[in-house]
């Protein structure tokens, strides 16, 4: 709703809001709002006098939170002519098939139910007795020509108003009300003209085509409002590739697609949790790299004959396909209530015999440069895996702690209990505050305080004061006595459980400690102990000692759970803690910026199809990985980008505030006895100001985690032949560690440089 339309609505809540002495109107007493869209909501409580209590979430809170996809990209052809519509259709049926592999194979993964992927086409108004101005039927056979199968009843849909079930391409194609859509996954394809751009979300709308012309960004940003909440409530750390949601746009530009991202933050009231970027089909903007390149029994040996099968014009590999090569969701055949793989039929194939290209014979095509391909002994999975299962220290540095020691030590506990990581955490726990608690009365027996404070919570005062007509206070105040009830005891006790965390303590003591003469009595001890202030300290004491000991014991058992597990860990430990340590976990796919400028690697850990990451580092970063990847021991490297989820992350303080530091690389080298170990290496200049702090950061990560190689703060220097090269400071040795620790100033930590710093053998 826009311009002339949301100010009339505005007025109109404004009148129930504040009252409206035309219109016979009361203000509201109380008014209780929730709006994803603050800068509407301001606008609309106004100039009011009434007291405004505000909570504000942020927008870097709602993206931690994973309910909101972490990027838009809106996809527009340069070239029209080139790129026409039905080929910018093409292009968006590839994107809907990439999400349903990827989708498929991480619900299959992670024990999930299928998302099922619903693509949104929006096609244009028709004029006279046409349906569409659209041609629908070339719309369907396009994508079904682009998937290689043919579409089944119900599963493609309408939610055109006026007609029921239309014969698009020979396919029955019925109507469904948009609140229908999300629940029916029989859904895949849903053709639209209007009415799906407000009041209608559905997590499930992974990729979008629209028709429609560049007049009409207002009505694109509303869509596109519509899209952006995720299947599973939670961001995917598996699969970066499906924390993007996708737009493409046939009729419009470069100029008109920023019309529709300045229209969508208009819309939205400011800054949105959501990052959006447009992207032309020439060059785009983001790429999938994965670890999954190839599997070391796929990689061809130079001059080997390789055995295919001939299937009409296409050459195949008999090899074992991956669970992403038969998983589009299109060839699933599913009810309501159950999914299964229906077997394709495939012509009877003929066998030929073909030779495998050489290196050297592999060039591409787009631009006639060698490619270079990885080196045959680099696995990409199976160093991801190695990493992933060491389950190396990182942390999360948040501003503020979101919940007490207490609830988060109770919320570990029940999760490692849950997961069968420590079945008895939660039993630990209440036999620690049982314990707590018979001691605590033990000591008021013991200095005969017990019946005292007991005598209180049994009993309580009742004062009455008089007043004069004028409301001065009169001295004859009258106070009486009353014994509590049993409802007023069990009062007590609800309140007392609720400063105990919630966790019912009181129900394990009273089972331990229940007294038949007096049934009453662990009640008693209970709320004794929660109204005693330092009784509380002691527990919550315990609570942050017993919660740090939890994680520091345990956290390298929770990367062998599913990824729904280790998102729940993640979450409770980042909670419980301004700075919270963490398992290290790579992804298998994430989604990239491209660097068109960059330089082509094959020995970075993550990569394209080809094997090849372009990457544009600068002067410094470049000469580092040179001189690294010429040791005999060097495997490969990573790119550690700061702020991505996933990323290495490490605490640093610099005046007095703890802040997030990302080291620039991690280096991967082979090791005869425990086949890798990881490096973290920070280029820095020296003229920087937190070059101290973030030394003295590095240098604890080394003392905190034993297990990583080489920890190392670089910068240039002159070596014994007067030549600039890299100046290697290494944090992993324990004496240089001490120094660094130790140090006031910028000064000695240059002195450290000078003394204890090194240049690498080449």
């Amino acid at each position: 709703m826009q311009g002339r339309e949301a100010g009339r609505a505005t007025s109109i809540m404004q009148r129930f809001l504040k009252g409206s002495k035309a219109h016979h109107l009361s203000p509201m007493p109380v008014v209780i709002g929730i709006s994803a869209t603050a800068a509407r909501f301001n606008q609309l409580v106004g100039d009011t006098n009434s007291t405004l209590q505000k909570c504000i979430i942020t927008a870097n809170d709602v993206r931690a939170s994973g309910l909101l996809k972490d990027r838009i990209v809106i996809t527009y052809p340069d070239d029209l002519e080139k790129n026409n519509e039905m080929a910018v259709l093409q292009a968006a049926t590839d994107e809907w098939k990439n999400k349903c592999e990827h989708w498929y194979q991480y619900s299959y993964e992670q024990h999930y139910a299928q998302v099922n992927p619903i693509f949104l086409i929006q096609v244009l108004a028709g004029k006279g007795n046409k349906v569409s101005e659209t041609n629908l039927d070339d719309v369907i056979a396009k994508i079904e020509e682009r998937t290689g199968d043919s579409f089944q009843e119900h599963q493609v849909v309408h939610t055109f108003g006026s007609v029921s079930t239309l014969s698009i391409n020979g396919l029955p194609v019925h109507h469904v009300e948009p609140s229908e859509i999300t629940d029916d996954k029989r859904i895949r394809v849903v053709l639209f003209k209007e009415n799906l751009s407000t009041g209608w979300d559905c997590p499930r709308a992974e990729t979008m085509m629209s028709f429609r012309h560049a007049e009409d960004a207002t009505y694109i940003a509303q869509l596109l409002g519509r899209m952006v909440r995720t299947p599973l409530q939670c961001h995917i750390l598996v699969d970066d590739f499906l924390n993007d949601v996708r737009l493409f746009l046939p009729y419009f530009n470069r100029n008109t697609v920023k019309e529709v991202i300045e229209e969508l933050q208009n819309t939205e009231g400011g800054e949105i949790p959501t990052v959006i970027d447009g992207e032309s089909m020439e060059r785009p903007s983001y790429v999938p790299w994965t670890v999954r390149y190839r599997r070391k029994e796929d990689l061809p040996i130079p001059g080997q004959l390789e055995l295919t099968v001939q299937q009409e014009d296409n050459t195949v590999d008999l090899q074992e396909e991956s669970p992403t090569d038969e998983s589009f969701l299109p060839k699933v055949d599913i009810s309501e209530n159950q999914q299964q793989i229906r077997p394709q039929s495939t012509p009877t194939p003929t066998f030929s015999i073909s030779s495998q290209r050489t290196e050297s014979d592999v060039f591409a095509p787009e631009t006639g440069k060698q490619i270079k391909f990885p080196k045959y002994s680099l696995d990409r999975e199976e160093i991801t895996k190695f990493i992933n299962e060491q389950g190396l220290l990182t942390y999360v540095v948040r501003t503020v702690r979101i919940n007490s020691y207490l609830k988060s030590l109770l919320s570990l506990a029940a999760l490692l209990t849950q997961t069968n990581i420590h079945a008895k955490a939660n039993d630990e726990i209440k036999d620690d505050v049982i314990n707590m608690i018979c001691s605590y009365i033990s000591e008021l027996h013991q200095t005969g305080k017990y019946d005292e404070l007991a005598a209180q919570v049994l009993n309580f005062k009742l004062s009455v004061s008089i007043f004069d007509v004028f409301g001065e206070a009169l001295n004859n105040t009258i106070q009486d006595f009353f014994t509590a009830s049993e409802s007023d005891l069990d009062r007590q006790l609800r309140a007392a459980d609720a400063k105990l965390g919630n966790c019912g303590f009181q129900n394990a003591y009273g089972k331990k400690y229940y007294d038949t003469e007096n049934p009453n009595a662990f009640k008693i001890d209970c709320i004794l102990f929660a109204a005693d202030d330092d009784c509380i300290a002691k527990l919550n004491a315990y609570a942050k000692n017993k919660f740090h000991n939890l994680n520091d014991r345990y956290r390298k058992y929770v990367v062998n759970e599913s990824e729904k597990y280790r998102k729940q860990y993640s979450d409770i430990i980042a909670d419980g803690d301004i700075v919270s340590k963490h398992n290290f976990i790579l992804p298998e796919t994430i989604s990239v910026r491209l660097e068109e400028d960059g330089t082509e690697f094959d020995n970075h850990l993550f990569a394209d199809e080809k094997g090849i990451a372009k990457i544009n580092l600068n002067g410094w970063e470049e000469g580092v990985i040179t001189e690294e990847s010429k040791a005999s021991d060097f495997v490969c490297w990573l790119r550690n980008p700061s702020r991505q989820k996933w990323a290495l992350c490490l605490p640093y303080e610099m005046n007095g505030e703890i802040k997030p530091t990302y080291p620039d690389f991690l280096i991967i080298r082979s090791d005869p006895v425990l086949t890798y170990v990881i490096d973290v290496l920070e280029p820095h200049n020296p003229d920087y100001k937190d070059n101290l702090g973030k030394a003295k950061g590095l240098a604890r990560y080394a003392e905190e985690e034993p297990r990583i190689g080489r920890v190392q703060l670089i910068r240039k220097g002159k070596d014994p032949a007067g030549k600039q090269r890299f100046k290697r400071l290494d944090l992993s040795h324990g004496t240089v560690r001490e120094k660094v620790l130790k140090a006031q100033n910028t000064d000695e930590l240059d002195h450290i440089f000078e003394t204890d710093g090194f240049f690498m053998k080449l």
